[in-house]
């Protein structure tokens, strides 16, 4: 690939290069801008997602429902003990009844909530492992055992829904992506194209010369993907500054779910990687193009 940019002057000079003046790097900084910010967004709901499940995926909820608070109490306090005492559970925590209060007010509002709305026990269990199947089944017969109005629920269920929206965006910006990279590939082709009805009277003179093919596609080549990598690197810079803005404000919110969407340093390489993959799409497009355009020609 190094060998497009290690072209002598005087050869380099058969095709003037326009560097920033003409409308292809523009179009393809256009381009990268959009494929950088959709390359974001799906890596950080990829991530997000994938944090989400990871911490919910050994977590349970057990929930007691009994209209008899004193009974609801003293089951919610043996259950607990009972599922402390069994090996796949790492931690219980039974969650008091103001924090319970908390959680249903934005529903049913604060009034005679515990009066004439009896509230559920619930407690809190996270688990050694991912819960399955046999790991359910195992503290539900735990817990029924000591009250028979007690449910575990895995957590993962309850947010099931956001996480399978959170995937379906991750598909659509990676579709994005696709689509844009076909825009570039044939704004590409477009310019190509252009470039050598330009240098309609050069190529002829070059062939008479003795020039071959390849040495013409080569010159091209090297002008196309200086635009390409120019181009993409303001599509970068100007991509990264809105990527840093909103992570920001992301950051800003602290709210579960928004807040883990966040960009790993794996994540931050392979955006950074998009202008070189931008110039080296812009390279094999227009070698191809104009290949194929010159064997025309002769």
């Amino acid at each position: 690939m190094l060998q497009f940019f290690f072209i002598p002057g005087h050869d380099r000079r058969l095709i003037p290069e326009g560097r920033l003046s003409g409308p292809m790097p523009w179009v393809i900084a256009i381009m990268i801008f959009l494929m950088v910010l959709a390359t974001a967004a799906g890596l950080a709901f990829s991530e997000a997602a994938r944090s989400v499940s990871d911490d919910l995926s050994s977590r349970v909820t057990v929930q007691i429902v009994e209209a008899n608070a004193d009974v609801r109490n003293r089951q919610s306090e043996d259950v607990a003990a009972s599922l402390r005492g069994l090996d796949i559970v790492a931690q219980v925590r039974v969650l008091p009844e103001g924090e319970i209060r908390e959680l249903i007010e934005p529903w049913l509002g604060t009034q005679d909530i515990g009066e004439d709305i009896p509230l559920p026990a619930l407690i809190d269990v996270t688990l050694a492992r991912k819960a399955g199947p046999a790991e359910l089944e195992e503290l539900q017969s735990a817990a029924a055992q000591l009250s028979s109005a007690a449910r575990v629920e895995p957590s993962s269920g309850l947010i099931e829904p956001v996480i399978d929206l959170v995937r379906s965006l991750q598909w659509i910006a990676l579709g994005l992506v696709f689509l844009l990279a076909a825009a570039t590939a044939a704004a590409v082709i477009i310019s190509a194209r252009a470039a050598l009805n330009t240098h309609d009277e050069t190529i002829g003179i070059i062939h008479l010369l003795g020039g071959t093919d390849r040495q013409i596609s080569k010159l091209f080549q090297r002008r196309i993907a200086l635009d390409a990598l120019l181009g993409g690197i303001i599509g970068l810079v100007g991509g990264a500054a809105i990527i840093w803005l909103l992570g920001m404000q992301l950051s800003a919110l602290g709210s579960g779910l928004v807040q883990s969407l966040g960009l790993s340093w794996q994540s931050m390489l392979i955006i950074a990687a998009i202008p070189i993959m931008g110039m080296l799409l812009a390279m094999m497009t227009a070698r191809m193009t104009i290949m194929g355009a010159l064997k025309k020609i002769l």
